[in-house]
């Protein structure tokens, strides 16, 4: 009997001990493939410095510069501001930019007190409430794409044909958060496939270097500024071009991936102090060496001059911020 007792006494030890050896081992398994897939180390390198930040209101409308903002993933936001969520439609829906009527980059929208406030040259300011929960809601078309948008009402669908002396009646409406938005990817494929938008013309973020517009008024008679461009973020300290290279960023908690470069159209030659469009430069001018290989049909005919990033850790944005290129 003692020999047996001994025997299963020790057959016990051992069964104990390869289960603390399996179990080991399991963990050391988990925390080497925790390492693999978590464990990356993120590496941060300086970059540049964030030396404007831009909302535009109104598509096409005059931007307005702000010292902080919130990035969402939908763009950039100040309080009830917000990027590209008003836009200019005529009665049947159709979109109306600055392509087809260029004063259009001389009115300025701001909200204060609950009202949104529009004011261009010539005009007098018009306020009206930002919420109007019972006016209409329109269905619009952004680049053959459907989007709904709800009317900002009488007063200023009077006051935005008055102004633009146009045959037609143009309407102005807002993109509220429960409506449908945009997906970039049906114009685009190279944006992911859960990214919204409102009424840009695609990205919702497009970042540009004051290096990269410094080298293209080296080449222009006339310089030109960033508003012709109409970026979000706009960043210093860095090198010509240099943003054509930070896939991944990081600017204050923000965390952005870049998608695309920003084609060009004739929209850059409209001149933002005067409302004039020219067809001609500074577009020329960028035509000459700033396009893509031209077996890329994504870009087609467009130089390119920006780039758009995706949003991937909303946040909080401030002039003077660092903005860091992310390596893994």
């Amino acid at each position: 009997m003692e020999l047996k007792d001994a025997a299963l006494k020790l057959l016990d030890q051992n069964r104990k001990a390869a289960g603390c050896l399996a179990a080991a081992g399991v963990a050391l398994l988990g925390l080497g493939l925790g390492y693999k897939y978590f464990g990356t180390r993120r590496k941060l390198t300086r970059v540049g410095v964030v030396s404007q930040l831009i909302i535009h209101p109104v598509k096409s409308g005059k931007g307005v510069r702000v010292a902080r903002a919130e990035c969402l993933r939908m763009g950039l936001r100040q309080g009830e501001l917000r990027d590209r969520h008003w836009l200019v439609v005529t009665e049947n829906g159709q979109m109306v930019t600055g392509r087809q009527e260029p004063r259009l980059v001389l009115v300025s929208m701001t909200v204060e007190g609950g009202d949104i406030c529009l004011s261009g040259p010539n005009m007098e300011e018009l306020r009206v409430p930002l919420h109007q929960p019972s006016n209409s809601i329109f269905d619009c078309r952004v680049f053959g794409a459907d989007i709904q948008g709800r009317d900002c009402g009488e007063e200023v669908s009077q006051w935005l044909t008055r102004y633009l002396e146009s045959d037609k009646t143009l309407r102005l409406v807002h993109f509220e958060h429960h409506m449908k938005a945009r997906n970039p990817v049906e114009k685009e494929p190279a944006f992911p496939k859960d990214e919204k938008v409102a009424y840009p013309d695609i990205g919702a973020v497009m970042l540009l270097s004051e290096a990269s517009l410094a080298d293209l008024n080296t080449r222009l008679e006339k310089p030109v500024t960033v508003a012709q461009f109409r970026p979000s973020i706009v960043v210093s300290d860095c090198a010509a071009f240099s943003e054509d290279s930070w896939d991944n960023i990081q600017i204050g908690n923000v965390r952005m991936e870049h998608v695309m470069p920003c084609g060009r159209c004739v929209f850059t030659t409209v001149d933002p102090e005067t409302g004039v469009i020219s067809r001609k430069e500074p577009l020329d001018t960028l035509k000459s060496y700033r396009m893509k290989d031209s077996s890329q049909k994504l870009y087609n005919s467009s130089p390119l001059f920006g780039q758009y990033y995706t949003v991937k850790q909303t946040g909080n944005l401030k002039v003077g911020d660092p903005v860091y290129k992310i390596s893994y």
